[in-house]
């Protein structure tokens, strides 16, 4: 059982990636940060920030919900902040479109946005998705979206399989609470 996606968290995290890139970015490589920021939190505390489906696909790690935001928008029905913050895709960029404080991150999710954005925010695009096919075990080659697993990256970075049993209960846990206390 998947939690929530965190489409807040997710607008934030972009509209800080995209000010400290100047206010917009190559689409392709805003979702790998947000990716890597998501990983990075995984790894760090047992839980990732937007709570997004990861899959693999051609071009490397994607977070599900974060592609269909840029591709499709806020769905229907649900509050539009991502509408709101960043731009449709123009020229395979997005762009600020608003402030959008990061009220719903905290510190230390905004320090390893901005630990990500340090170490891979100046590289090209294509760069970034050439890396990060050699660097993460959990990235399938693929022409479709195969689901990138908690568990698989976890055990890649050295946690043993009952810490990730624990984590495993722990994000059970909130995804039960999200089914009881629907946002």
């Amino acid at each position: 059982m998947q939690p929530r996606f965190r489409e807040d968290k997710a607008t934030q995290a972009a509209a800080l990636l995209l000010g400290w890139a100047g206010g917009s970015m190559n689409y392709m490589k805003l979702i790998k940060l947000l990716y890597l920021a998501d990983r990075a939190a995984l790894v760090r505390w047992g839980r990732p920030i937007t709570f997004a489906r990861a899959v693999s696909m051609k071009h490397g790690p994607v977070l599900s919900e974060v592609l269909e935001l840029i591709n499709e928008g806020s769905p229907p029905g649900t509050e539009p902040l991502w509408n709101r913050t960043v731009s449709i895709p123009s020229d395979y960029r997005v762009r600020l479109t608003a402030d959008c404080p990061p009220d719903d991150l905290s510190d230390a999710e905004e320090d390893v946005l901005a630990g990500v954005f340090r170490e891979y925010g100046s590289l090209d695009p294509w760069a970034l998705v050439d890396m990060l096919h050699n660097m993460l075990p959990e990235w399938i080659p693929t022409h479709g979206a195969i689901p990138i697993q908690y568990r698989d990256i976890l055990l890649n970075e050295g946690w043993t399989a009952a810490e990730v049993a624990e984590v495993e209960s722990e994000i059970e846990n909130v995804a039960l609470m999200d089914r009881a206390h629907p946002a």
